[in-house]
Formats: C-alpha cells, sequence, structure tokens
C-alpha cells in the first residue's frame, strides 16, 4: 500500500544548467520534477544509489546537452552571479 504524503509547494532555488538535467530526466522517466526529486533525497538519505546504469547514461547526455559540468565536488562551492 503506497504511503499517504502532504506535500507543500516550495520556491527553491538550483543552479539553471542542473534544473534543465533535472527536467529533462523527469521526462525521461516519466516523472514529475517533485517526484523525481524526492525518489533521488529518499534513495540519498538511505545511502543508496538512485539510478541505473542506463539512467546514469542519459544523465550523462542530459548533462552534455544543456552544459552541466557540475559535479559532487561543487557542491557546496558554488558562487552567484552578480
Amino acid at each position: 500500500m503506497a504511503a499517504t504524503v502532504t506535500r507543500t509547494q516550495t520556491g527553491v532555488r538550483i543552479e539553471s544548467s542542473l534544473l534543465k538535467v533535472l527536467k529533462g530526466l523527469a521526462e525521461y522517466t516519466n516523472l514529475t520534477l517533485g517526484d523525481l526529486i524526492e525518489g533521488i533525497v529518499l534513495h540519498a538519505f538511505e545511502g543508496k544509489a538512485p539510478f541505473s546504469t542506463e539512467t546514469c547514461e542519459v544523465i550523462a547526455q542530459l548533462k552534455s546537452v544543456y552544459g552541466c559540468n557540475l559535479t559532487a565536488a561543487d557542491s557546496h562551492k558554488l558562487a552567484e552571479n552578480d
């Protein structure tokens, strides 16, 4: 049985090319952006990889298309343009 949840609308700021990749991935996986992010976070909270090898290949393609060169090493080190 599926868990029943309450969702909250939020205005999250996120790097532009990363958002494009996430939106493309959501479309590829036939999920809403919110459902995709929830899945990623729930996997991360359990220390599990959220994506299959095939999906990682799609992510690499989307990153190339949208010019997203960010990696985990960039996390918490990004500076905004003025």
